[in-house]
């Protein structure tokens, strides 16, 4: 069985840009999280600023999308971070205080740029 999750904010977010997907997805006991970029939810634009801003923005968003699905950062199993290249030890420190022990299994997916206006995307698989 698969069920959409709405998530107040960031589902309203990625209709108001036209894309088609869902911010969460639960089937088969996982949460299954679409790439969350630094939206910010009180207003819907993206929160500006330097590359850490940015993930501690995505990161903010992927724990609050996760407990609207219920789960958590803890359950987490997997995460894709999208960016570009030059931005890898600066995700990385950020990242690192959201996942400090035992961290999920992740890969880092360099991209060249968006279609919006923001510099890093992050998706994940936890346990629902």
């Amino acid at each position: 069985m698969r069920e959409i999750v709405e998530v107040p904010g960031i589902s309203d977010a990625g209709r108001k840009a036209g894309v088609p997907l869902s911010a969460a997805v639960r089937a088969n006991g996982f949460i299954f999280i679409s790439g969350t970029p630094p939206i910010d939810i009180e207003n819907g634009g993206f929160v500006k600023g330097d590359i850490a801003a940015q993930t501690e923005q995505c990161l903010r968003n992927l724990r609050y999308v996760l407990e609207e699905a219920g789960s958590s950062l803890e359950r987490v199993c997997m995460v894709r971070v999208y960016a570009d290249q030059k931005h890898y030890a600066a995700i990385n420190d950020v990242y690192a205080r959201y996942f400090p022990i035992e961290p999920p299994a992740r890969t880092f997916v360099p991209v060249a740029g968006w279609p919006f206006d923001f510099d890093v995307e992050i998706d994940c698989i936890a346990l629902a």
